[in-house]
């Protein structure tokens, strides 16, 4: 029988836990609590360091061994011989009335979280035994661990290329000691070709993505979701729609999402921020002696135009409020320019050239 389980509970466990069955439950509990997957959870952070300080003792048969026998007050004030009775360190002692401290196990007294020293006597027992950084803790257990062949710290992009670093860190405050640097979550960006009248409508999208996770046990596996995103009137290509913490899990975090907004070529219409541009050709004699027009506009309507001629080539007729809607401002709509292309013949005769000559 043991003093305490206060460390079991922590983990999930029974006292008769292997030392798998030990690792397995940090794995999920880190998983769990890691202040980069629970940024919104003030919490996560106490009980990540609990959880880590937990294993870190349970993972030690000589440290658990006292643990077993004698509690964790006694474990921490250095373990060197029997409590006195009463003084909370023996079996059943509860040195922290039940509850975790809020600096982890190893915040004793007042003062905040500090880390906590303490010496054994016992042969093969380190001297000045102090708490480790618990994300030092996770990255060990985890750069150690395969998971079914898929290294944690391996090529995770199941996204595919075209990822950037997105620093991640566990901000320990509870010690000074350097840290080591960080592990890097990825966010991941992904083209999302669209439409020019998809642009101007608006439209909702869904996309199936793939995604490694691990479960509960573990184990590394791959699992479907559906994304759903609003594209709204009037985006520009290069706009972004974000998706966070919806990715692969990797050590520290799940990956962020980009979806990068890009246009598909149009048979008829070119845009220029919120601009619609279009082009008509005119044959020469079109161009010297009149012509007349109709074009659709992007949203179907039908414009006329024309000339008396002659018309230069390049000439450009404008009109106000026909283009691409303001993505911030939809009621604001830029112009739809219309572009005069004079077409040339390939030849002329030589009867041909003298009557031009006569006429112009």
């Amino acid at each position: 029988m043991v003093a305490e389980t206060k460390l079991y509970d922590a983990l999930g466990i029974k006292p008769e836990a292997t030392q798998d069955e030990i690792k397995k439950a940090y794995r999920k509990a880190a998983l769990k609590w890691h202040p980069d997957k629970n940024t919104d959870n003030p919490n996560a952070s106490e009980k990540f360091k609990e959880v880590s300080q937990a294993y870190e003792l349970l993972s030690d048969p000589e440290k658990r061994k006292v643990y077993d026998q004698y509690g964790l007050e006694f474990l921490l004030r250095g373990g060197t011989e029997a409590p006195p009775p009463g003084d909370g360190g023996g079996p059943g002692g509860m040195p922290f009335g039940g509850n975790f401290a809020p600096g982890g196990f190893g915040s004793m007294g007042g003062g905040g979280p500090r880390a906590q020293t303490f010496h054994f006597s016992s042969g093969g027992m380190p001297q000045g035994f102090s708490f480790s950084n618990p994300q030092n803790v996770f990255e060990n257990v985890f750069r150690d661990s395969s998971f079914g062949g898929d290294d944690i710290f391996g090529n995770m992009g199941n996204f595919g290329s075209g990822s950037k670093p997105r620093q991640t860190r566990y901000d320990e405050g509870a010690t000074r000691r350097r840290r080591a640097p960080s592990p890097e979550v990825t966010t991941v960006e992904r083209q999302l070709p669209l439409t020019l009248e998809e642009l101007f409508k608006g439209t909702h999208k869904k996309m199936k993505i793939k995604r490694k996770t691990f479960d509960e046990g573990g184990k590394r596996n791959t699992q479907d979701r559906i994304l759903e995103m609003d594209i709204k009137p009037g985006l520009k290509a290069g706009s972004k729609i974000k998706f966070k913490g919806v990715g692969d899990q990797e050590e520290g975090g799940t990956q962020d999402l980009h979806f990068i907004i890009s246009e598909k070529p149009h048979i008829m219409f070119t845009r220029e921020n919120d601009d619609i541009r279009t082009t008509i050709d005119l044959d020469l004699k079109e161009a010297l002696t009149g012509w007349r027009r109709t074009v659709t506009t992007i949203d179907g309507k039908q414009v006329s135009l024309s000339g008396s001629g002659p018309t230069a080539p390049g000439f450009e007729e404008v009109f106000p409020e026909l283009g691409m809607p303001n993505s911030k401002k939809p009621e604001q709509r830029g112009k739809f320019i219309v572009k005069v292309n004079v077409k040339f013949p390939p030849s002329l005769s030589a009867a041909q050239k003298t009557q031009l000559k006569q006429i112009l």
